[in-house]
C-alpha cells in the first residue's frame, strides 16, 4: 500500500546558519574589493576571505608519504609556489608539494558580522606577540633573517577587555526570550546558535549561549563537519571566545571529522593569539595529539610556515602581509616548542620529523631555528631517518633551491653524518645534482665525511 510522503516541514528557527552566512559573505566579496588589513591586531590573513571546506577540499595537514618508494630522491628543479591553494602531499626529498592533496590557507570563518537581533559587531583587540631579536647566536651562519624567540621565552599575548557585563546581560535576556528549540537545538547543518554567534565574533552572545548549552550538556555539540563551537572559534581567529569557552568547560581535545584538534587548527592557520589561549589551559591540552593523517600540531605548523615562506619567496620578499604571516607562523612553531612538544615526534606515514619537513621544503629560516634549540641529543636528532633518508639526504635533493648549500652547511655544523646510507645504499653525496655546483657540494660532503672518519678513529684509539 502506497502512502504519499508529506512535504518536509520547514524548521521554525529562522536564524541564518553558519553556512548561509558564509555564502552571503562570499557574494559580498565578489561584488566589492577586499578591505585592507585591520589595524586592531588581527591576523594579516584577510578577515573577509572565507572558504567553506567541502569534501573536495578537505582540511588536512598531510606531508607524509605512504611507502618508501614515494621517498625516492627527485632530480627536478625546486620552484617557488604560491600560498593558495596549499598542496600538502610532499613525496620526494627535494620536490615541492605534489598536487595530490590540497587545502586552503585561509580560515573557514570570517569575523565582524552582525547576527540579526542583537547588538553591535564585536571586534578583536588581542596583540600579536613581539618576537625577540636579542637572542645570541654562537655561529654566525645560524643567524636568521627573521626575528626568533629565545628558547627560555614564552610568547606573551595580551587579550582585550573582559566580557562586557551590560551586553552579556542583554544577551542572556535575548536567549531567555527565545523559543527553547531555537536557543538549544541544532539546524540541518548541525549548527547551534553558539556556533553562529562564535563564527561572527559576538563574544557576549556566544558566552550567554555557551552558558545555556553547558547547563543541558551540549556545550561540545558538533556541526556536520565535526566542529564544536570551540573549534569554530579557533578557525575564526577569536582568541577571547576560545578563552571563554575553555573557562566554561569546553573539551579542549575535541576533534573534527579530520581528527584536527584546536591545537592543530591554530597551528595550521598561524593564529598566535588563539594558540596562546589554548596553551594557557595546560596540562589538559594534548600537545602530541595526532590527526587522522598521523601528524602532530608541530608538524602542521612547520608545513604551514614552509608554504608561506615559499609564497613570500615567489614575491621577492616584497609582500608585507606575507612577511607578517610568516612571522606569526614561525611564532606558533616557537610557542609549541616552548610549551614542550617533542621535536623527535615523527609522522606516522613517512616518519618525518619537523626537521625533515623544514629541510625538504628548503625552509632555511625554520631549519636555522630548529638547529639553534639546545638539545642534548642534537646529533641524533639531525641524523634521524625517515624511511631511510636523513635530513642531509633531503637537502642533497634540493636541486635548484637557492638555500641548498646553506642548509647542507647548517646540518653539517650540527653533526649531520654524510656517510650514512639510505635504503638504496646511497649517501647524500650520491643524490646531488650534476654540474659544477653539484661537484662543489659533493667535495664539501666528502671533506666532512673524511674528517668524521678521522675523528672516530682517534676516539677509538683513545679508548
Amino acid at each position: 500500500m502506497h502512502f504519499d510522503k508529506s512535504p518536509k516541514e520547514k524548521p521554525c528557527c529562522t536564524l541564518p546558519t553558519v553556512k548561509k552566512l558564509l555564502e552571503e559573505k562570499r557574494k559580498r566579496e565578489t561584488s566589492s574589493a577586499p578591505p585592507s588589513c585591520s589595524t586592531n591586531g588581527q591576523s594579516p590573513v584577510p578577515p573577509n576571505t572565507v572558504t567553506q571546506l567541502s569534501s573536495s577540499e578537505p582540511f588536512t595537514c598531510t606531508g607524509a608519504s605512504n611507502s618508501y618508494s614515494d621517498m625516492a630522491v627527485s632530480y627536478e628543479q625546486w620552484t617557488s609556489a604560491s600560498e593558495s591553494p596549499l598542496n600538502y602531499f610532499p613525496t620526494y626529498p627535494g620536490l615541492s608539494y605534489s598536487p595530490g592533496y590540497s587545502t586552503q590557507m585561509t580560515s573557514d570563518y570570517g569575523t565582524q558580522q552582525q547576527v540579526p537581533g542583537f547588538g553591535d559587531t564585536m571586534t578583536q583587540t588581542y596583540e600579536c606577540p613581539q618576537l625577540s631579536q636579542s637572542a645570541t647566536v654562537a655561529d654566525p651562519s645560524m643567524t636568521s633573517s627573521w626575528p626568533v624567540l629565545s628558547h627560555c621565552q614564552t610568547a606573551q599575548v595580551s587579550f582585550g577587555s573582559s566580557v562586557d557585563a551590560t551586553k552579556l546581560e542583554e544577551a542572556r535576556m535575548l536567549l531567555s526570550g527565545m523559543d527553547y528549540s531555537r536557543a538549544t537545538g541544532q539546524d540541518e547543518d548541525g549548527d547551534t546558535i553558539l556556533h553562529i554567534y562564535t563564527a561572527k565574533g559576538l563574544r557576549e552572545c556566544a558566552f550567554a549561549a555557551a552558558e545555556r548549552l553547558r547547563d543541558i550538556g551540549k556545550l561540545d555539540a558538533k556541526e556536520h563537519k565535526g566542529k564544536t563551537a570551540l573549534l569554530v572559534a579557533v578557525t575564526a581567529n577569536q582568541p577571547e571566545i576560545v578563552q571563554d569557552l575553555l573557562s566554561l568547560g569546553a573539551d579542549i581535545n575535541s576533534c573534527d571529522v579530520k581528527g584536527q584538534t584546536a591545537l592543530h587548527l591554530a597551528a595550521h592557520y598561524g593564529f598566535p593569539g588563539v594558540l596562546q589561549a589554548i596553551l594557557s589551559s595546560r596540562p589538559a591540552v594534548n600537545l602530541e595529539a595526532r590527526n587522522f593523517e598521523g601528524m602532530t600540531p608541530l608538524h602542521c605548523a612547520a608545513i604551514s610556515h614552509s608554504v608561506t615562506m615559499k609564497a613570500l619567496s615567489a614575491t621577492g620578499l616584497a609582500d608585507m602581509s606575507l612577511q607578517t604571516k610568516a612571522m606569526e607562523k614561525l611564532s606558533c612553531v616557537q610557542m609549541l616548542v616552548t610549551a614542550g612538544v617533542s621535536l623527535l615526534s615523527q609522522e606516522i606515514k613517512s616518519n618525518k620529523t619537523v626537521l625533515h619537513l623544514a629541510v625538504k621544503e628548503g625552509n632555511v629560516d625554520l631549519v636555522r631555528y630548529l638547529l639553534r634549540i639546545p638539545l642534548p641529543n642534537m646529533k641524533d636528532f639531525v641524523n634521524m631517518k625517515a624511511h631511510g633518508h636523513t635530513a642531509l639526504h633531503m637537502a642533497a635533493g634540493l636541486h635548484g633551491n637557492p638555500h641548498q648549500e646553506e642548509i647542507l652547511q647548517l646540518l653539517l655544523s650540527r653533526g649531520a653524518d654524510p656517510s650514512i646510507r639510505n635504503l638504496e645504499n646511497d649517501q647524500p653525496a650520491h643524490l646531488l645534482q650534476s654540474g659544477l655546483q653539484g661537484e662543489q657540494l659533493k667535495l664539501m660532503l666528502k671533506k666532512r665525511s673524511a674528517s668524521s672518519r678521522r675523528r672516530n678513529m682517534s676516539l677509538q684509539d683513545q679508548e
